[in-house]
C-alpha cells in the first residue's frame, strides 16, 4: 500500500510540472448557437437513398449527441431552378406568372423538397434546434439575366432596369410561401437568407448583390414576413469570404437596414475568418471547405483538408472572430446505397457539438501559461446547466501535460471531470484525468484535440 501511494505521488508531481490552462468563468464573450451542416443541392436525397442501417448510421454520425457530432444547425437550400435533375434545387414557383403583379404559380414542395423535409424531421428528432433555409438565387424570371444561374441581379434593386418591372415583392412572397409550406409539414424555419455568395457569378444558381442592393430587398422582405405572422428571422448574406461579407454588411448598415436582420452569415472561401464584424447581431460561418480529394487523416502533412486543420479553424472562429455558429462540408462520404465513410473533420466538429456544448452556452475566458512554444490553443464554454467544456488543441510535436485551473469542481467527485481525445488514432475516445489537490491534470498528445468536460 505504501509503495502504491509513493508511485501515485510521484505521478502527480510529474503531471503537475506541465502547462496550465486557466479558465476565467467571469470573463464572458458571445453566446453559442451550435455547429451545423449544409445538405443543399440534393445531398438530402443521397442520404434518403441509403439502405436503412446505413441511413441511420449516417444520420447518427451527423446529429446524434450520443454517438456522433451532435450538430444542432441544418442548412437547407431554397430552390430556384425550373427543373430538378441531380444537383439542382427546384423552385416552388418554377413558371413565370403573367406579370410581376400577378400571383406566382406555386406547386407543392418538389419530392418533399428533394427530401429536405424528411431530413429536417430526422435531424430535429436527433436534437437539431435551428433550421436555416438559404436561397442561392431568385427565380430566373425575377432577375436581370432571365435565368437562376450565371449571376445577375434581382429586378427592382438599385442599378437594375428590367422590362418586366420590379420583382422584389414577388420574391418576398415566394419566400413566405416556402416557410409556410414547411410549417404545414410541422417544421419551423428559424432563419431564411435570400442570397448566397452574392459577390460571385457562377454557372450554378447564383444572384449578385452589394450591400445597398441587399438593403433594397430587406425593405420588402422584412415587413412581408411580419405581415404574414411569421417568426422566421432574416439572415444575410453568405458572402463567399469573411471580407466579402463584411463589405455587404457595411452596405446594409449604411443603408439603415441592419435592424431587419436576425443573423449575419459568411463563408470562408475567398477570404478566411478574421477580426469580428462590427455588429451586435449573431454571426454564423455557414460554409467553408476544401475541394481536395477525400482525406480521412487527422494529421499527416498539415494539409488544408485534415482534421487538425479544421479543429483549429473552428476554434479560432469562436475565439477570434466571435461567431456564434459554425457550419461545414465534406464530413462524410456515401458510396452507392450502403457505404458510409467518415472523415476526421467530423470528429473535430464533434468537440464543439451538442455532446459537450449546449445551445445557450457562453464562451468564457481561457488562457495558457507556461507554453513557451505556443503549441496549445484553448477555448471554453459555460453551459446553462452548470457544466463547462474546455477544448485544448496541441499543435506541437510533443505530448503536453496540462493542468486545468479556475473551475470549482468537487474534489474527488466521481465523474466530476472527464476528457475526450481525437487524433490520428482516436475518434472522441474517453480518457483519464487526475485530481491533483483540486486541479485537474491530463496529457494531450502531439497533434491532438482534448476536451475536458467539467
Amino acid at each position: 500500500m505504501v509503495a502504491r501511494l509513493a508511485i501515485w505521488s510521484a505521478t502527480l508531481a510529474t503531471l503537475a510540472s506541465g502547462l496550465t490552462v486557466n479558465i476565467h468563468p467571469s470573463t464572458r464573450y458571445q453566446a453559442f448557437d451550435g455547429i451545423g451542416v449544409a445538405e443543399a443541392f440534393q445531398r438530402s436525397l443521397v442520404l434518403h437513398e441509403l439502405n436503412t442501417p446505413s441511413q441511420k448510421l449516417a444520420l447518427d454520425y451527423l446529429f446524434s449527441n450520443k454517438t456522433g457530432a451532435g450538430f444542432t444547425i441544418l442548412r437547407n437550400g431554397l430552390g430556384s431552378s425550373p427543373t430538378d435533375p441531380f444537383d439542382h434545387m427546384k423552385s416552388i414557383a418554377p413558371t413565370a406568372p403573367r406579370s410581376n403583379n400577378s400571383e406566382l404559380n406555386y406547386i407543392p414542395l418538389p419530392r418533399n423538397d428533394e427530401y429536405q423535409v424528411w431530413l429536417s424531421h430526422q435531424a430535429i428528432s436527433r436534437g437539431v434546434t435551428y433550421i436555416y433555409a438559404d436561397a442561392w438565387s431568385a427565380d430566373g424570371y425575377m432577375k436581370t439575366t432571365g435565368t437562376d444561374t450565371d449571376g445577375g441581379y434581382l429586378c427592382g434593386v438599385t442599378n437594375t432596369s428590367c422590362a418586366t418591372g420590379d420583382w422584389r415583392q414577388s420574391y418576398a412572397d415566394k419566400i413566405v410561401r416556402y416557410i409556410k409550406d414547411y410549417q404545414a409539414q410541422g417544421i419551423t424555419i428559424d432563419y431564411v437568407d435570400f442570397l448566397n455568395e452574392p459577390d460571385l457569378n457562377t454557372t450554378y444558381a447564383s444572384m449578385q448583390s452589394d450591400g445597398q442592393q441587399a438593403a433594397d430587398f430587406l425593405k420588402i422582405l422584412y415587413p412581408t414576413l411580419k405581415q404574414a405572422g411569421l417568426t422566421t428571422e432574416i439572415a444575410c448574406c453568405d458572402g463567399s469570404g469573411w471580407e466579402q461579407q463584411r463589405e455587404r454588411l457595411t452596405g446594409i448598415q449604411e443603408a439603415g437596414e441592419e435592424d431587419t436582420l436576425g443573423l449575419v452569415t459568411s463563408h470562408g472561401y475567398s477570404s478566411p475568418l478574421s477580426t469580428p464584424f462590427a455588429t451586435d447581431k449573431k454571426v454564423w460561418q455557414t460554409e467553408w471547405s476544401t475541394f481536395d480529394p477525400i482525406n480521412y487523416d487527422w494529421y499527416a502533412s498539415g494539409s488544408q483538408s485534415e482534421g487538425l486543420t479544421w479543429a483549429n479553424h473552428i476554434q479560432q472562429a469562436f475565439a477570434v472572430s466571435n461567431v456564434t455558429g459554425f457550419d461545414n462540408q465534406s464530413l462524410l462520404f456515401v458510396n452507392n446505397t450502403a457505404e458510409v465513410s467518415v472523415t476526421k473533420r467530423l470528429w473535430a466538429h464533434a468537440h464543439f457539438g451538442s455532446r459537450f456544448i449546449r445551445r445557450g452556452a457562453t464562451r468564457i475566458g481561457a488562457t495558457v501559461t507556461g507554453d513557451s512554444t505556443n503549441a496549445l490553443n484553448v477555448t471554453a464554454f459555460a453551459n446553462t446547466d452548470g457544466t463547462t467544456a474546455v477544448q485544448v488543441i496541441n499543435n506541437g510535436n510533443d505530448t503536453e501535460t496540462v493542468t486545468l485551473e479556475g473551475l470549482a469542481v468537487p474534489r474527488g467527485g466521481a465523474g466530476a471531470v472527464r476528457t475526450w481525445l481525437t487524433n490520428q488514432l482516436h475518434n472522441l475516445t474517453q480518457g483519464s484525468v487526475v485530481d491533483n489537490n483540486g486541479c485537474w491534470v491530463a496529457e494531450v498528445p502531439a497533434k491532438s484535440l482534448l476536451s475536458f468536460v467539467v
